[in-house]
């Protein structure tokens, strides 16, 4: 396919080249009105959502719903539009569909392809996101998506371009999908580091109780204390499960504790060297607390504090973190709704530990070869960006008539 004439691109108003639709809910507190046999869609069902076509969400309607409210069935072809819980999700309906009122569609007029202005509208993604306005959430409008300009060639050119776009997306996924594969085989090989790190330990090593090589091991506080908190630059970060990660801290998303707050929680405090533990959620996951953490607070996790003559820091978070640790700490969690790791189910799960000598060089070990899956995984991310910076790309190029 050679460039595309410019001069062939010309630039219309969404309205001027389809009708747009806005879709509704039938009374959910009416049963009768679902279950039928009418295909019916809100933006969850676009959520996660790959393919181009879809025909139908997780649930239907029934004619009595369809009835009873003025969503409107809408041919296929029609490009589905979610115009608000979030704003640009896209999809082509493979059939006759209706939907709620969390989309704004647009059946095309005959000279415009339907594959061409789902592209299109991914393109405009971030535009109409702008475009959004409210308060609660943001809401495209039906009005201010009809001035949003589109360049349109001829019905044949359209079809080129899309075909040409496809061409490159397939070239994309599958330099996409080879390097998902590989950041699955990484995954698998950082579980063997730490598995691998703790069975050439000799037999005789012994296998004390946490608890019995820990100063303590306590958790944060437990209950939310919303009445301590305060904004960011008075306050003293607490720690949540949003802030341990396996072997680091995520420094983001943090609550603030007021001074007054802190000290009626002082038992929670943290120090350097503290072992934190997530608790529920994704119970076990480990790290140390560095030294520019000290003296913060914790709130419903686990806060172990090492016996420095015993064990270290850093080999009880990797024990943690390893796949052994993490069995153990299956077998402990309580609870039905939701699984916890409570303080006596962690002081009472049993640890390998060897002489401390031994304990730095596992961990330098397991350091080593974590810094190289690092410096690999942050190339497989970056590439990841890439990818997904060359099909904005690519979509740029094929709606200012630039794509080759």
């Amino acid at each position: 396919m050679g460039n595309l004439d410019k001069e062939s691109f010309k630039i219309f108003k969404i309205s001027e080249i389809g009708t747009i639709i806005s879709g509704a809910t039938p009374k959910t507190s009416d049963d009768s009105n679902f279950g039928g046999a009418i295909p019916w869609l809100t933006p969850a069902d676009l959520s996660g959502y790959k393919d181009k076509y879809i025909s139908c969400g997780a649930r239907n309607i029934t004619q009595k719903g369809y009835d009873s409210c003025s969503t409107q069935l809408m041919p296929a072809g029609s490009v589905l539009l979610s115009s608000r819980a979030p704003i640009g999700y896209v999809a082509i309906a493979k059939n006759p569909i209706c939907t709620n009122q969390g989309f704004k569609s647009i059946v095309p007029k005959t000279n415009v392809d339907s594959e061409y202005l789902y592209y299109h509208l991914l393109y405009l993604k971030k535009t109409l996101q702008d475009m959004g306005s409210g308060t609660t959430f943001k809401e495209l409008s039906a009005k201010k998506l009809g001035q949003v300009e589109v360049s349109l060639p001829s019905l044949n050119e359209q079809k080129r371009i899309v075909a040409r776009i496809e061409e490159l997306f397939s070239e994309l996924d599958a330099a996409v999908a080879t390097l998902e594969r590989t950041k699955e085989q990484l995954a698998v090989y950082r579980q063997a580091v730490l598995k691998e790190a703790f069975e050439s330990l000799s037999h005789d090593t012994p296998y004390p109780f946490i608890k019995d090589v820990c100063h303590e091991v306590k958790v944060g506080i437990v209950i939310k204390p919303k009445q301590y908190y305060t904004d960011k630059p008075n306050g003293i970060r607490a720690f949540r499960s949003a802030n341990v990660r396996e072997f680091y801290v995520n420094d983001s998303d943090w609550v603030y504790l007021t001074e007054y707050g802190h000290e009626q929680n002082k038992r929670s405090e943290i120090h350097t060297g503290d072992v934190l533990v997530v608790r529920s959620g994704y119970p076990g996951t480990a790290c140390v607390v560095p030294e520019e953490f000290n003296n913060c607070n914790a709130i419903d996790i686990l806060i172990a504090v090492p016996n420095k003559d015993k064990i270290t820091s850093e080999y009880l978070c990797a024990y943690t973190n390893s796949p052994h640790g993490r069995k153990l700490i299956t077998e402990k969690k309580r609870g039905v709704a939701q699984a916890h790791l409570n303080v006596g189910g962690y002081s009472q799960m049993t640890i390998p530990v060897p002489d401390i000598e031994t304990q730095k060089q596992i961990v330098d070990g397991i350091e080593l070869k974590l810094s190289i899956y690092d410096n690999i995984m942050k190339t497989l991310d970056d590439s990841l960006q890439e990818a997904e910076a060359m099909r904005q790309s690519i979509l740029k190029q094929a709606f200012n008539g630039e794509l080759n």
